[in-house]
């Protein structure tokens, strides 16, 4: 078993909680809602992932044999308690925003409902793969955003947190608008388009550049992209332009040349210059090293003739905001809406619903959070997704939710698109407001009796 199948890879306090609610004799229905409380400098917007692993965690929680023999080996817990967990299973329900939907704080983009028990233990992992993915589709939107028409390939494996992290950033990125990855298993496990180059080592292994360059050829005749910059990226050019014709005789095409290092946008334009005087106007610049989304802009925005991009460890990291200000919180239990008072931290009550109005054109001019049954204008974003612990449709294609993500991007109001600040209107409805005035009566009227 990974790590990340078992349900231990969890916080003490989930097992704790549930030995408490055990003995209290409190199985009762919660909801507990996952948002993002507010967003950080340098971002006006997310996008909603990872929703797909997350269901699949749910349909995945149990206690095997083992866990549960490792568990009563520390003895934390009761004999009775853990004997409970033997038939513990998923039975809830889930209401869920699609992923590649663009949301802002506040609103919920997924809803448990289920014995409290159950809704407890699902925290730390529905929160652990919701809060990546979306950290990372969001980051990868970005690039999107400045690059619409170019090849993105996510190129940051070697250098995420760790391998499932890697794996999931291939996939949130191809969701949120890039073309493929690099990472192998990604393309195995959920169809990614694989893109791939060759390293400065075959070169470095080579006395002759050029000699390295045809050896590759011949190794991968439908997939010739070279590596120019090992030692002289323009010298490495007329190398490529001196070896076309040859390779061509022998039926292998020069599909494009990526450089990695130094001024990107200068190489870019001297490369063209001399592959175009070679007869090589349709060899591809591909460029990689140290990119993100402001990188892109700038050098597309000084008209640099390339023609795709690899990034990395920015997009995989999100190294300018790693993490986001979320929450996964009680909102009701045993038919009563619950709130949270904690300062800076309060919560909502009740089950919500987010309603979002767009213009005429389709862009996005608003969104309204309101209590589940407070009817509103504009289009619901929270959907059913699992019933009673079961599926209510098949696995999307990650295909189609790529397209979703898409036209939810190309909503965006035109200065969220151009990543400027701006401050996109999300209202609170009255009856949210009612209702937490109501939840804070009962609860302090309770308190000083």
């Amino acid at each position: 078993m990974t790590p990340a199948a078992s349900v231990l890879l969890t916080d003490l306090y989930q097992l704790t909680m549930l030995q408490a609610y055990h003995d209290a004799g409190m199985a009762e229905t919660a909801v507990f809602e996952f948002f993002v409380r507010r967003l950080r400098p340098g971002r006006g917007f997310l996008l909603a992932a990872g929703l797909e692993q997350a269901l699949e965690s749910l349909e995945q929680l149990r206690f095997t044999a083992r866990e549960l023999e490792w568990l009563a080996s520390t003895r934390r817990f009761s004999a009775d308690f853990l004997a409970s967990l033997e038939t513990l299973r998923f039975t809830g329900d889930v209401h869920a925003m699609p992923e590649g939907t663009v949301f802002f704080p506040n609103e919920p983009i997924l809803r448990v409902t289920a014995p409290i028990a159950q809704a407890q233990l699902a925290e730390t992992r529905l929160i652990n793969l919701l809060h990546f993915e979306t950290l990372i589709a969001s980051k990868a939107a970005r690039s999107v955003l400045m690059a619409p028409d170019r090849l993105l390939v996510d190129f940051g494996l070697r250098r995420a947190h760790g391998a499932e992290a890697g794996l999931l950033a291939a996939r949130a990125s191809f969701l949120a608008g890039f073309s493929g990855t690099s990472t192998v298993l990604a393309g195995e496990r959920f169809g990614i388009p694989l893109f791939g180059t060759m390293a400065h080592s075959f070169i470095q292994a080579h006395d002759d550049e050029a000699l390295a360059f045809e050896h590759f050829a011949h190794a991968q005749p439908d997939n010739v992209v070279l590596l120019i910059d090992t030692w002289d990226t323009e010298a490495a050019a007329h190398k490529v332009v001196a070896l076309a014709p040859r390779l061509k005789r022998a039926g292998i095409r020069i599909k494009g040349v990526r450089i990695d290092s130094g001024d990107l946008a200068e190489h870019a334009r001297k490369v063209r210059r001399i592959l175009d005087a070679g007869g090589l106007g349709q060899v591809i610049i591909f460029a990689s090293g140290d990119l993100d989304e402001f990188a892109l802009r700038d050098m597309l925005a000084a008209g640099a003739p390339v023609d795709g991009f690899g990034v990395g460890t920015h997009m995989d990291t999100s190294s300018d905001l790693p993490y986001l200000d979320c929450a996964y919180k009680l909102q009701e239990y045993a038919g009563r809406a619950r709130r949270k008072r904690s300062e800076g931290k309060a919560t909502w009550p009740g089950r919500k619903q987010v309603y979002r109005h767009n213009d005429a054109g389709g862009r996005m001019v608003g969104d309204i959070v309101t209590l589940e049954g407070d009817a509103q204008a504009g289009e619901p974003l929270l959907i059913p997704v699992m019933r009673g612990g079961r599926r209510l449709a098949q696995r999307p294609a990650l295909t189609d939710i790529r397209s979703h993500a898409a036209a939810s991007l190309a909503g965006l109001p035109e200065p969220l698109r151009r990543l400027e600040a701006f401050d996109y209107p999300v209202q609170l409805a009255p009856a949210l407001h009612e209702l937490a005035a109501e939840v804070d009566r009962r609860t302090f009227s309770f308190q000083s009796n």
